[in-house]
């Protein structure tokens, strides 16, 4: 027993279990992202143990050289280990609390020289000429680097990329039909996490053989990146109105990731068979949600289309075989009607009027459709008509001199709004925003002065609404000028407590 003990408990083993219980628990204790790597190093590390454990069952035998083999074995690996856990505490403990980043394959790379260090330690240990090893295995080394070529093309790529910069963890890159975002850079490979969820594996070497976009490079100042959305209309529309429409669509629409500045841009790009073809261009400011914010975007501008009775122009090889006489116009005219006039119908303002007003006003009413944030109206604006909500919601907001908005109330379906401009002509008082997608009819002064001039109380009832909305947009006035009082005299006093201290010395 005794002899097993004193085979067991060597000159070098105090040193090698204290280094590895310190190591261990610092890193147990200060490495929260690396548990994983510290558990599988610590099993290696008793597994070492064991087969030392093995070499003292030896020893205690008298099989003295297998002993001796062995301990040299568990003791080259238990070194392993113990650079291994050195690695981690320098990397990702140490220099993150100095807080130097250093890159993940730099790492890789310090801890496989401590690993060849060790070895030729070993290997001089065990009395073999280093010198005369390397003459004699030039041969082997030449045709070893030959066939590991690409792993070592691998290996040099990861360190350019790391060294230059061309590509840091966190870039969003696209490379062929591949885009995805850096999630890892290692001695071998780089990973891309696609927006399908998939790790992406891609070797080194053909990041540097190749050629690779890096979106929306924060080191550049770049604000986002530039997404084109495509679309032709008719000849018969003059290209300085969709280009300004289409502009200030989605500049004023409420779009998430769509950038405010730069500002989004429209530009008509060719002379296409049977139309003009156009391109809106916006930053996009999240890459990983492209397609949505893209979806978004086309969605406001066919509503903006569909709100100027534009057509989106179809390719000259498309034909309609139906022919629309008069008749078949005529029936959908009907059904358009009637749609509108059971709008009507349902607004209560409205309900008073007999079938032959209610189709006089139909007539004259306009789709008017608004995706979701679209702006339908702005604060200030002057426009002379009204909108009526066929489906869908709106918020009313008013916007505050510093620029802050504040909520008025809520628009459901069958409601209306502009009445202001409608009825007096003066700016929009506040700012109406589409919370859902939104279909409205837009009614002018023209369609409307027929019908109050045969019924003048609908001006007392619309009367009455203006005061109520007019008497809201007061009280947020007042309660706003009221805060920047309160403001002004909080910020007043805490000047003059701040002249006393400094007067007094008092610090």
């Amino acid at each position: 027993m005794n002899e097993l003990v004193r085979a067991l408990w060597r000159d070098e083993t105090p040193y090698i279990l204290g280094a590895a219980i310190v190591l261990g628990g610092l890193l147990f204790r200060f490495l929260a992202a690396g548990r994983v790597t510290l558990k599988h190093s610590l099993l290696f590390f008793v597994v070492w143990l064991l087969v030392d454990a093995v070499a003292a069952v030896f020893a205690a035998r008298g099989e003295v050289t297998i002993a001796a083999a062995l301990h040299q074995v568990a003791l080259f690996g238990l070194g392993l280990v113990i650079i291994r856990l050195s690695g981690l505490l320098v990397f990702r403990v140490l220099l993150p609390a100095l807080r130097v980043q250093t890159p993940r394959i730099l790492e890789d790379i310090v801890v496989i020289g401590g690993y060849v260090l060790w070895t030729m330690v070993r290997l001089s240990y065990a009395g073999v000429e280093l010198s005369s090893l390397v003459a004699t295995s030039a041969v082997i080394t030449a045709v070893l680097a030959f066939a590991m070529q690409d792993t070592l093309g691998n290996i040099l790529g990861g360190l350019a990329l790391q060294l230059d910069n061309s590509l840091e963890i966190g870039d969003w890159v696209k490379l062929d039909d591949l885009s995805g975002k850096v999630v890892e850079i290692q001695w071998r490979y780089t990973a891309i996490l696609t927006r399908n969820g998939e790790k992406v594996v891609v070797p080194n070497s053909q990041l540097m053989k190749g050629r690779f976009s890096v979106i929306a490079d924060k080191d550049l100042g770049i604000a986002g990146w530039r997404r084109w959305i495509w679309f032709n209309i008719d000849y018969s529309v003059n290209p300085s109105l969709v280009i300004a429409a289409a502009e200030r669509a989605v500049a004023d629409a409420e779009i998430a990731n769509v950038a405010r500045d730069p500002a989004p841009s429209c530009v008509a790009m060719e002379f296409a068979p049977g139309s003009v073809r156009y391109a809106l261009r916006y930053w996009l400011l999240e890459p990983r949600d492209d397609d949505p914010t893209d979806s978004a975007v086309r969605t406001h501008l066919l509503a903006t289309i569909q709100r100027n009775g534009w057509r989106v122009a179809l390719p000259d090889q498309v034909v309609h075989l139906v022919q629309e006489g008069d008749s078949h116009r005529e029936a959908v005219w009907q059904r358009e009607l009637q749609r509108r006039m059971r709008a009507l119908s349902g607004i209560e303002l409205f309900a008073t009027l007999d079938e032959n007003e209610r189709q006089k006003m139909a007539e004259h009413l306009v789709p008017a459709p608004f995706a979701k944030g679209g702006v339908i109206t702005r604060q200030g604006a002057v426009a002379h008509w009204l909108y009526i909500i066929v489906s869908g919601e709106a918020d009313v907001l008013w916007e505050a001199p510093g620029g802050e908005r504040r909520l008025l109330t809520h628009l459901p379906q069958g409601s209306i709004f502009g009445e202001m401009g409608l009825m007096t002509g003066a700016p929009r008082a506040a700012t109406v925003v589409a919370s859902t997608d939104i279909e409205c009819y837009r009614l002018d002064k023209t369609g409307f002065e027929e019908i109050i001039r045969a019924r003048p109380e609908l001006a007392e009832t619309m009367s009455h609404i203006l005061a109520q909305r007019l008497q809201q947009i007061d009280e947020l006035r007042n309660e706003y000028r009221r805060e920047q009082s309160d403001s002004e005299k909080a910020a007043h006093r805490a000047a003059l407590v701040r002249r006393i201290r400094e007067f007094f010395g008092l610090g």
